[in-house]
């Protein structure tokens, strides 16, 4: 007999797919899908950490960019 494989977490799959179109939610959702992982012990933690961890990584990445952009911007106003 084959004992049941736990089932993965609906919303580190949602997360991972998420994190991709926007960081902040994919992060947050990463972040969700961690804890409900970790109450109910089903598996895709590891698709959740990648959710977090690139949601970190775009999320950082957005606000350097958006600031390389002001000071930029503020840059060629002064000359």
């Amino acid at each position: 007999m084959q004992s049941a494989q736990p089932r993965f977490n609906g919303m580190a799959i949602a997360a991972l797919i998420a994190v991709f179109f926007a960081s902040v939610v994919g992060l947050v959702l990463g972040y969700v899908a961690l804890n409900q992982i970790k109450q109910t012990q089903e598996s895709g933690r590891g698709l959740a950490l990648a959710a977090v961890i690139l949601g970190w990584i775009g999320t950082v990445g957005a606000v350097l960019l958006v600031g390389l952009f002001l000071i930029g911007a503020f840059v060629l106003k002064l000359y």
